[in-house]
């Protein structure tokens, strides 16, 4: 029975682990709608909404009514006494009498309702409440903004080096048998010794280009992962291709997209401290005015020199008490008046910072625009260079093994080629990046 409850409980957490297992195999989308989740900074800014959820509560529920309980006992280890005059008892004059007026014990239960009438702090404090969950609302967007670009960027540059390594290691094995041929002939004396050293030393920076690939490699997978929110060393597997990827962020449209600042998440931010100044004013104000708040209690009291409370025969004393509490503020010695005049500074601040804001967001989208555009016209620059560069370093291998041409001429050409099937991986990276960076400065989260 142990051992059929062991397999049970085993099968049990298998199963379990198995059901919370991460994804391993990601489009783009996929893993940015991966990302929208379980990136650690997302799940932070969902607890801020979360907390501030909880805060405006807080903040409504010291508005509502109140109540507490008090349970109060005393036991008189030494009774205080208190001295009565003497003539009382008939007693001469100056002389007292000790009396101890209270029994030994005593144990009191009271319960209180406050309620709070009038408070102006507390109605700025409802707007405050109201305004820090928009904050919090608001900064949510702009974490799944600058994941979603952290995203991008990080799945372009594995499948940048994914690619790296493809023509590297093309490139490696190309070269390699030219060597070998090349050293053929030269053995045969039909060839300079320069010709083979030209190729070795191709050989030798190519090969360090694709180590340092190799490695750049590893970490970009690492950096992906951590954006996820997987483990950092998790076999990540991408499904999307480059050239693709660069084909379907390619889009006229974004270039004529909206510049409306006033819709674009930095803005409503900017927007919401000034909103928040002004919530400082009018605290700072209310702070002139009257508070009204109102309790009404009550409870019983029981006495005894024995401790027998819960005996039936106990008396109890019931009480109760209504009251209602004003306080008005007339002087403060103008320390109220100082306040509200700094709180209005800080107000007009975040005005100035809102114009700020606009202006800064417009430049930065015309700016993403045209780095956009220029990235595109880039690609299809580069592209035709790589087409050149590959049709010259053809003709200058063809020509060299027919003796035409020298090595350094060869070694010049291959070089160049390298040059251009790089700057063309990075032309296609650059148009999924400045899209990105685009989306992200005018907050379209979903393009």
């Amino acid at each position: 029975m142990r051992n059929t409850l062991i397999i049970f409980f085993s099968l049990c957490l298998n199963i379990s682990a198995f059901a919370q297992e991460a994804p391993t195999s990601f489009s783009l989308q996929e893993a940015i709608d991966y990302a929208l989740v379980h990136n650690r900074t997302v799940k932070n800014a969902v607890r801020d909404i979360e907390i501030a959820e909880e805060q405006k509560w807080e903040t409504t529920a010291t508005g509502l009514p109140q109540i507490s309980a008090n349970v109060d006992y005393q036991n008189w280890i030494k009774q205080q006494v208190s001295l009565l005059p003497g003539e009382i008892a008939g007693g001469p004059a100056g002389t007292f009498i000790p009396v101890e007026f209270s029994p030994k014990q005593n144990i009191g239960a009271t319960a209180t309702l406050n309620q709070l009438l009038f408070d102006g702090s507390y109605i700025v404090g409802l707007q405050a409440a109201k305004v820090y969950l928009q904050i919090s609302e608001n900064s949510k967007v702009k974490t799944d903004l600058e994941v979603r670009k952290a995203v991008i960027n990080a799945y372009g540059n594995v499948l940048l080096t994914e690619e790296s390594l493809k023509i590297l290691e093309s490139n490696k094995a190309i070269l390699e048998s030219n060597l070998n041929e090349i050293q053929k002939t030269y053995e045969n004396g039909l060839e300079e010794e320069e010709s083979v050293e030209q190729i070795k030393i191709t050989l030798s920076g190519l090969i360090s280009d694709l180590n340092n690939v190799k490695r750049l490699n590893v970490l970009s997978y690492q950096m992906l992962n951590i954006t996820l929110g997987i483990d950092l060393n998790t076999d990540t597997t991408l499904t999307d291709d480059l050239e693709i990827l660069a084909l379907q962020y390619t889009s006229l449209e974004a270039l004529a997209a909206d510049e409306n600042v006033e819709n674009t998440i930095d803005y409503l931010i900017a927007q919401n401290d000034v909103e928040s100044k002004d919530l400082f004013v009018k605290l700072a104000m209310s702070d002139g005015l009257p508070t009204l708040s109102a309790f009404v209690n009550g409870g019983y009291s029981a006495f005894g020199e024995e401790f027998g409370f819960f005996k039936d025969n106990q008396k109890w004393y019931g009480s109760s008490m209504f009251g209602v509490n004003l306080s008005i503020p007339i002087f403060s010695s103008l320390g109220r008046s100082a306040a509200t005049q700094q709180a209005r500074i800080d107000l007009e601040k975040a005005n100035e910072n809102l114009i700020d804001t606009e202006q800064q967001l417009k430049f930065q989208i015309a700016t993403a625009k045209s780095e956009y555009q220029y990235a595109i016209e880039d690609y299809s620059n580069k592209k035709e260079n790589l087409e050149l560069a590959e049709r010259i370093e053809r003709k200058n291998e063809t020509k060299f093994f027919e003796g035409i041409s020298s090595s350094f001429d060869l070694r010049q050409a291959q070089t160049q080629l390298y040059s251009a099937q790089q700057e063309y991986l990075q032309s296609m990276l650059d148009i999924i990046n400045k899209k990105a960076e685009l989306d992200a400065i005018l907050s379209n989260l979903n393009n």
